[in-house]
């Protein structure tokens, strides 16, 4: 805990850099005649202050609004008002824009309270004495970390804006006023929005926009450092550092991801990662004129130009292996003749073709389970495959069915006449060897099965591969299973040891290294059974699966599927790594990085090496320097056990409520959330049903309640579930788990991260809903009594309290973003009575363009 004059040279910091900045520029940026209504800056402070005072009084919407036109611009018709919320939204959310420059132009001012946990802290430690250093260099040669980009529809912000937010933030950091001028007048033109949804290609783009900018250059700056500073290389084969990449490969769901979207985008990362290498060879090149080098560089420009900037050729092959020969001779070269001159420039280079390769990041193809079991059956019913599966397999007890399978070889084409799923899958899967050969195999060399819940699950899929082609003894690729739901965690173990048994798989876990991947998913199981079951549920799978793994000398790497906030496995996720205790697998860190969290965490070079060192540091230290308080006795699992089923009970009957989903659909915007154009991917499955609370993608439901300001995944339950403890005797014990679990601590301080971005001002009109407001006062009756415990807990006497500068930004952010809730909430009120069907368009439009800012502010609400 850091002392109270750091924490208020923090916040005095933060007051100087961030606040008073962002009022100066603000001002600013609101007399900007943007939209041909000039009033439009003027009138927002009013509007801003009239939504504070009328939240405080806990007005309705309507009300709200109403009263703001009638105080202010009294003489404008029911249109006019709708054009100027328009207006006023247009603003607003470039105003958050402004907002996370500004706080992103002043991060290496700020002074971080997780400053203890980068890569800095690691050299002190290394510094300290050759035994330290020794040993961190031992657990780096096993240590990995991978970060996988996902394209899922939360990131806001098209390319267009993202590269004006990079110009402004180093303009900021310098206060170029002139230059600041002129980019807020280009951010004030450029649209913020796209008019059609993007295909899965353009979403790769617009991620790949990431790695070719932050990425690239934080990635190898850090391998460059851990190279300098310990004994480690990656010339041996092992990477310390991985990046992958979701769009273009994951078609769970989402039938616009076809195999020739997977074709495109291998494509596509291969191009933008030699254009990377291409811009570092010129400087390379300027450099290095010296004789005895000329053909090598010759051929070495052909080469990077070449796949830079011509179209993909059909069985271009993988280049990484020509390229690092090529570069280690002139390497030599400069060494026998040139007296070592520039040959740090080529070393970093060839790391960064080492890191790299040709693909840039490794493609994961995901599909779910149901999928794949169909498309087994498909297989085993043509005359071409030898499958020996007999006729009722579907039936079979999960023994027989391992018993049934063969594994044989053969060369079956999916013929054109077949489903699409069903073709997509095995086009899919002869596609993954094509784009070894041409990218490399780390290009794609991992199957993801959601749905997945038992041995055969994984087996079948095998199957699938050999009946497309590829070779048992050649299968250059690892099987992942994906558990994510309540039910599906309690039974990860035992389906693992039924495949480490098996003989066919365990031989090609021995071809792959004897090593595992399995992949979590904290978003569904949240939906599932609530935040402190779903927290729960997925620490005691770890910590079995960890003990199976290990059972049968398996290397095991948990791969989290981790949303932008904590309902969804966000908040504070390096601390989660932290406090793994000896019992859980934490030598790899894989987790995926996905909607505003990639350009709020990494966004830009300097935020993402902190929190790429953050992980690093979390997933070294965690094992060099166990905390004994991380190891959790039967007694503390048995109290949190108590907990989590006391809050899993009180959210199921939430959901089994029945005004449960018309709520969401009615004061929400769930049911619009398809129009909003950010995503390729349908908001729910099975898109043309009936909404069903099973077929509502975690990302729509945790996105509807951040939206209504009530964040009921992130905290529904943890009032209830102390109160419990409290009620039996038990405070104190609960109170010594959060003073010495690292686990326990941050699962229940990012719960306080949720709740600070709930504002229950927004509905209190509902209180006296005759139908909803029964439902309503169950909410906040939650709210505040886990609100209350909690801050009981900790010893606070407000929510964050601990981490000042985070909770003085969110209380800004939610200040600036305030107009756009009461608007949407306004625009929702209006649907809700409206029965003029042009209207209703308009009422949409507008609840759809309110969605945009009020998640980019929240930084990690989706």
């Amino acid at each position: 805990m850091p002392s109270t004059l750091k924490l208020s040279q923090r916040e005095t910091a933060f007051n100087n850099e961030v606040v008073t900045r962002f009022e100066l520029y603000n001002s600013l940026f609101q007399t900007l005649p943007f939209y041909q209504v000039k009033d439009t800056g003027i009138l927002l402070p009013f509007f801003s202050s009239h939504c504070e005072k009328g939240a405080a009084k806990e007005l309705s919407p309507t009300a709200i609004i109403e009263s703001f036109f009638k105080k202010y611009v009294s003489d404008i018709d029911h249109e006019e008002q709708i054009n100027r919320l328009f207006r006023f939204i247009q603003y607003i959310e470039r105003q958050v824009v402004l907002f996370d420059a500004i706080e992103d132009s002043s991060f290496s001012k700020l002074g971080r309270t997780d400053d203890i946990g980068t890569l800095q802290s690691l050299l002190q430690q290394a510094a300290s004495s050759d035994e330290a250093r020794k040993n961190i260099s031992e657990k780096l040669k096993d240590f990995s970390l991978r970060l996988v980009l996902t394209a899922h529809p939360t990131q806001f912000y098209p390319g267009t804006v993202l590269g004006i937010m990079t110009d402004l933030i180093e303009a900021l950091k310098t206060n170029d006023i002139n230059n600041i001028d002129v980019l807020l007048q280009q951010l004030g033109k450029t649209p913020f929005f796209n008019k059609t949804s993007p295909t899965p290609v353009d979403e790769a783009v617009s991620l790949v926009w990431f790695l070719e900018n932050t990425f690239y250059h934080a990635v190898s700056a850090i391998q460059a450092k851990l190279e300098e500073e310990f004994d480690i290389t990656t010339d041996n084969g092992h990477q310390i550092l991985e990046l992958g990449f979701w769009p273009g490969g994951d078609r769970d769901g989402n039938p616009n991801v076809t195999t020739q979207t997977t074709k495109d985008v291998a494509h596509l990362l291969r191009q933008i990662i030699f254009r990377c290498y291409y811009r570092d060879f010129r400087i390379l090149k300027r450099r290095i004129t010296f004789r005895g080098i000329e053909k090598t560089m010759a051929k070495l420009y052909s080469i990077f130009y070449d796949n830079a900037f011509n179209p993909p050729k059909v069985g271009k092959e993988n280049l990484q292996g020509e390229l690092l020969e090529l570069l280690q001779s002139v390497r030599q070269t400069l060494i026998t003749s040139h007296d070592s001159l520039f040959v740090d420039i080529v070393d970093h280079f060839i790391q960064k073709i080492r890191l790299f390769g040709c693909y840039f990041a490794t493609i994961d193809i995901r599909q779910d389970g149901r999928v794949l079991r169909k498309v087994f059956k498909y297989c085993t019913q043509q005359p071409e495959i030898d499958s020996t599966i007999t006729d009722g397999y579907e039936e079979f007890a999960e023994a027989d069915k391992l018993k049934s399978l063969k594994f044989i070889e053969a060369d079956f084409h999916c013929p054109d006449k077949a489903d699409s799923l069903t073709k997509d899958t095995l086009d899919t899967v002869r596609l993954m060897q094509q784009i070894q050969h041409s990218n490399g195999e780390k290009a794609c060399q991992r199957f993801i099965i959601s749905n997945c819940q038992q041995a055969s699950d994984i087996l079948q899929l095998i199957d699938l591969f050999l009946w497309s082609g590829w070779k048992a003894e050649k299968l250059s690729v690892d099987f992942m299973p994906l558990f994510e739901t309540v039910n599906d965690l309690k039974v990860a173990a035992g389906v693992m040891e039924q495949l480490y048994t098996h003989p066919f798989y365990k031989a090609h876990l021995e071809m792959r290294g004897n090593a595992q991947s399995i992949m979590l998913g904290f978003s569904d199981s949240t939906k599932d059974g609530g935040y402190l079951m779903a927290n729960w549920s997925i620490y005691k799978a770890k910590v079995e699966l960890t003990a199976m793994a290990r059972k049968y000398g398996i290397k095991l790497a948990f791969f989290d599927g981790r949303g932008g906030p904590p309902a969804r496995g966000g908040g504070k996720t390096h601390r989660f790594y932290a406090s793994m205790g000896k019992e859980i697998a934490n030598e790899k860190i894989q987790l995926t990085i996905q909607g505003q969290t990639v350009s709020s965490q990494y966004g830009s070079i300097e935020t993402a090496r902190f929190n790429i060192e953050q992980l690093i540091n979390a997933g070294v230290i965690s094992s060099l320097q166990p905390n004994n308080n991380d190891l959790l006795d039967d007694g503390q699992k048995e109290l949190i056990t108590n907990m989590a089923d006391e809050s899993y009970q009180l959210f199921m009957a939430l959901r089994q409520h029945e005004l449960f989903v018309e709520y969401l659909e009615k004061f929400s915007p769930l049911k619009l959330l398809s129009g909003i154009n950010i995503s390729s991917r349908p908001t729910k499955r099975n898109a043309d049903a009936p909404l069903k609370l099973e077929d509502l993608r975690a990302i729509s439901f945790v996105t509807s309640w951040s939206q209504l300001k009530q964040s009921i995944p992130g905290f529904y339950g943890v009032g209830t579930a102390l109160k419990k403890m409290k009620d039996e005797g038990k405070w104190a014990e609960i109170e010594k788990l959060y003073n010495t679990s690292g686990f326990f601590k941050t699962m229940l301080d990012n719960c306080m991260m949720s709740m600070s971005k709930s504002d229950f001002r927004v509905t209190a009109y509902l209180e006296k809903d005759e139908k909803f407001g029964t439902f309503w006062r169950l909410l906040k009756n939650e709210y505040e009594l886990t609100k209350r415990l909690l801050l009981e807990l900790t010893g606070n006497t407000f929510l964050m309290e601990d981490s000042p500068v985070d909770r003085r930004s969110i209380a800004i952010r939610e200040k600036i973003v305030l107009p756009l809730v009461i608007i949407q909430h306004y625009a929702l009120q209006c649907l809700n009575k409206n029965t003029d069907k042009e209207l209703t368009e308009i009422y949409n439009k507008l609840v759809i363009r309110t969605v945009y800012g009020i998640v980019n502010a929240g930084r990690n609400l989706a």
